[in-house]
């Protein structure tokens, strides 16, 4: 099957939204203490460093700090209330921070110690956030498989500083406030805490004077051309991953991950169950009494389908392998034929002399042999 047909229509971007409660595990009308407490118990649960063995830990995390984000900010968690979005997109990941609150601080500040040099002791390589896009595709091109080319709107690693924000051949310095390190460590009584440096922002270096390009923070803003891959038989709402097609990171760090949703047309005729297709197709009256042979629509084509005598409306019919391609494996799913019998609306006299004739011969009564003392009154006075 051709794929060029639907790649020139306009193809639908827009941000996936998740339910950010959910995510926290909380209520909507939970208080602040109550969205704090609860972060960070997940946070604690989920934590990378915890989890060494389990690689959807990271991405929980970060799901984790997204949602907490937006709703520890009551400016974005009325806006995210009233619309179902979140309000603002910043440099750093899918949400802004809420009155300068991250909460990879807030969750090291509390926990730092207990992960040790792993949270406090080293600085991790910075890494580009993830994105997430809706894209609109037709229900054959599910069925099939297709390309679709999409333009990503994202940062890139600014080209004329390589990243590090510094204007070429001025380069930085180290932090004087932390040494170097990125964090701060602060004790108190028992405890011991360990929060991102104020000055330097984590990074270790001070700047000495920007780059021009990216006012010093490393990353410009492009829109990235990226033909996709859509599998066939793919389902409404499938999510792709593109590893290393997100925004990109300053200081050299990894670029993130593009999460592709994929939205599903309906069709005007057919019906989708799984892999499998069903469509509705009318025959006459003495099709489903004599049998016949009639032409049934296919994603490809029309294929022949033999009509048994004295099929009864609502039958159906299967054409094996004629159904949507299955997802990651070979063959395809069935097409089901549900058969109606179509009653005519319009007769003329022969036809309707030949269906009186049947009648007479099968002993069913179609009109009534007397009318009756009322059915002669009527005819009287009409």
């Amino acid at each position: 099957m051709p794929y060029g047909r639907n790649l020139l229509r306009p193809k639908v971007i827009e941000l996936m939204q998740r339910d950010i409660y959910e995510t926290l595990g909380v209520g909507r009308n939970a208080t602040q203490e109550e969205i704090k407490r609860a972060f960070r118990r997940k946070a604690m649960e989920c934590h990378p460093d915890r989890n060494p063995d389990n690689p959807h830990a990271e991405e929980r995390f970060k799901e984790l700090q997204e949602a907490y984000q937006v709703l520890s900010d009551p400016h974005e968690r009325a806006y995210y209330d009233r619309t179902g979005r979140t309000g603002r997109q910043s440099a750093s990941g899918p949400f802004d921070f809420g009155f300068g609150t991250n909460p990879a601080d807030l969750f090291e500040d509390i926990f730092g110690q207990v992960f040790g040099a792993g949270m406090g002791g080293r600085r991790r390589s910075s890494r580009g956030a993830d994105l997430r896009l809706n894209i609109n595709i037709g229900f054959e091109e599910a069925a099939f498989g297709t390309e679709a080319r999409i333009k990503v709107p994202r940062k890139e690693t600014c080209a004329e500083c390589g990243g590090s924000g510094a204007r070429p051949g001025h380069g930085s310095s180290t932090c004087p406030l932390c040494g170097g390190t990125g964090r701060m460590q602060i004790n108190q009584g028992f405890f011991s805490f360990t929060r991102t440096c104020r000055r330097c922002g984590g990074t270790g270096r001070i700047i000495r004077e920007k780059c021009t390009n990216c006012a010093g923070s490393g990353l410009v803003s492009t829109i990235r051309d990226l033909t996709i891959k859509i599998p066939p038989g793919v389902s409404d709402g499938a999510r792709l991953k593109l590893a290393g097609e997100g925004e990109g990171a300053p200081k050299g760090g990894s670029r993130g991950d593009l999460y592709v949703v994929v939205n599903v047309d309906s069709h005007p005729r057919f019906t989708r169950r799984d892999d499998d297709l069903v469509i509705e197709v009318p025959i006459s009256f003495p099709q489903a009494a004599l049998g016949a042979e009639i032409f049934v629509p296919t994603l490809e084509g029309e294929e022949r389908l033999r009509i048994s005598p004295g099929t009864q409306s609502g039958r159906i019919f299967r054409l094996r392998g004629h159904g949507v391609t299955h997802l990651g494996r070979p063959g395809r799913g069935d097409l089901h034929v549900v058969v109606h019998v179509d009653v005519p609306t319009k007769l003329t006299e022969e036809q309707k002399g030949l269906l009186r004739k049947l009648a007479e011969l099968s002993g069913d009564e179609v009109e009534p042999k007397s009318k009756g003392f009322f059915g002669k009154v009527w005819d009287i006075l009409g």
